[in-house]
């Protein structure tokens, strides 16, 4: 006898919300940052509550009588989180950080991760001094990992309110940079939703990009990985719908904001070839590499050491001081045994880009969601293997399953259309369902 589907996916949502549950709880008593406790505490009730009413409709739909109505959605779990897991612990920690902790070496009282700190201070930089960049080793003193600022100079533009605005309490609680990541992925999301014509967002989407504490947490208590990678999903969704040189000078915003996400100008070249021609690859070719320099070259040219310092050395773990990023993953792990662990991390993360671009070549991404997968895989590889990595970027290939999700239903809606597809009228409703 096949199982009923709606049990089954009540089944999922309770086993997920469950889990998401577990982890903030284990946050409230283990986490070393004050602001993950406070997440922690407020996420505890957002995903209680998705897993009190997710095991309700569970139990109503055993028994044949789903609730009707707004209740009876399988919604109602990711608002609770929405509210409780991001909308309400960011309002508490922008508050919490007017009392002026920033900068102290105490995790735990910092009310904001020290990379909110560094973009507003590599915004004061760059108005004061042409770069965001200090020379580490012109301090007059040891440097510390506080005084890098380890992304491109387009990340600096989410620390200009706080720069040019910031001041008083009212001021600074309006443009502390975390409400600037907030309202990137926002207006990324709208407008890649916008794209694909509306379609269908189905709810293992939104827990995949929106529910799982990783993006719940980043939300939070820092935010910039969700800014970064809803300009990557936009600069996705703007080649998927043909406009090659927007796509480009998105993704060149993106890269110049963050190296993380460089693989994603192979994906993408691979599929506009494969979906658009060459005409449309060079498009996209030039807009990337003429934003590209536009915004590098400049920073660059003001102290090229400073600039390779920050932007390479320290991200790869090859600075004049060590990045702190340790999670207990492979690329770290092997990496602490020394150079010649170093090396063959090296090694394996090189090994692994040959197999995802022979992937790539041998099976090019005919849609969207094709090609989010492949970024999916190639940054799972890329988080996992590098020397220097933190547990927390996983939230970009999370958000990357989610949005592939939303795309796969764009495009099956599109098939369905007689005449765009070889689904017959008659199954349309199915297929939307």
């Amino acid at each position: 006898m096949t199982k009923d589907p709606d049990r089954r996916r009540l089944t999922i949502d309770l086993v997920f919300y469950t889990g998401c549950l577990i982890f903030a709880v284990a946050n409230t008593a283990v986490a070393e940052f004050y602001g993950y406790r406070v997440w922690a505490n407020f996420a505890v009730a957002g995903y209680g509550l998705a897993v009190v009413h997710t095991g309700w409709l569970t139990i109503a739909a055993r028994r044949g009588k789903r609730p009707s109505g707004a209740l009876g959605s399988r919604w109602v779990g990711i608002g609770a989180i929405g509210l409780f897991a991001m909308i309400l612990p960011l309002g508490m920690l922008v508050i919490r950080r007017l009392t002026g902790v920033d900068w102290l070496v105490t995790p735990n009282s910092w009310a904001a991760q020290p990379e909110v700190w560094v973009i507003e201070r590599s915004a004061k930089l760059l108005l004061e001094n042409g770069t965001p960049y200090v020379d580490v080793t012109a301090l007059g003193r040891a440097a510390e990992v506080n005084d890098y600022t380890p992304y491109g100079p387009v990340m600096t533009v989410f620390g200009l309110p706080r720069a040019l605005f910031g001041g008083g309490p009212v001021a600074n609680a309006l443009t502390d940079a975390r409400w600037m990541f907030a309202l990137a992925a926002v207006a990324c999301v709208l407008l890649t939703l916008r794209l694909l014509k509306w379609p269908k967002i189905p709810v293992s989407a939104a827990q995949l990009a929106l529910a799982c504490p990783l993006t719940a947490l980043t939300w939070a208590v820092a935010g910039p990985d969700l800014a970064i990678v809803g300009l990557l999903v936009l600069s996705f969704a703007l080649a998927t719908t043909g406009r090659a040189v927007l796509s480009g000078l998105v993704l060149a915003l993106v890269i110049s904001a963050k190296l993380i996400v460089a693989p994603a100008v192979a994906v993408l070249g691979v599929l506009l070839i494969t979906r658009r021609g060459p005409r449309a690859l060079g498009g996209f070719a030039a807009a990337l590499v003429v934003t590209t320099l536009v915004l590098h070259v400049p920073v660059y040219l003001v102290d090229p050491k400073a600039f390779v310092e920050h932007v390479f050395r320290f991200p790869m773990g090859i600075g004049v001081i060590k990045s702190p990023a340790a999670s207990p993953l492979p690329g770290r792990l092997i990496a602490s045994l020394g150079p010649v662990g170093t090396a063959v991390s090296f090694a394996l993360l090189g090994i692994a880009a040959v197999v995802i671009l022979v992937w790539l070549v041998r099976r090019p991404p005919a849609t969207g969601s094709d090609a989010l997968t492949r970024m999916a895989v190639g940054l799972v590889a890329l988080i996992l293997l590098t020397p220097a990595t933190r547990y927390g970027y996983l939230v970009y290939p999370l958000v990357l399953l989610g949005a592939r999700l939303v795309f796969l239903s764009a495009e099956s809606r599109e098939t369905a259309v007689p005449g765009k597809g070889t689904a017959p009228p008659a199954q349309q409703s199915a297929t939307s369902s």
